[in-house]
């Protein structure tokens, strides 16, 4: 999971990144949720979600404030 205020401290260029991460494992647990049916921890999936979100909120800040 990942920390807020931890967040608010990154760069835009680290926040870019981890968004790009975060996209690339939301994308691979969808298709593998798509192709097999079955997860084997389905709660990832909601949790990276939550984490893109988070990622790109800070993100969304850092870009109003600059």
């Amino acid at each position: 999971m990942v920390n807020y205020s931890e967040l608010k401290a990154a760069s835009e260029e680290e926040l870019q990144l981890k968004e790009q991460e975060l996209s690339r494992e939301v994308f691979s647990l969808a298709s593998e949720l798509r192709v097999t049916r079955k997860l084997e921890k389905p709660h990832l999936l909601k949790q990276k979600k939550k984490d893109r979100a988070r990622v790109l909120t800070a993100l969304r800040e850092k870009r109003e404030n600059s």
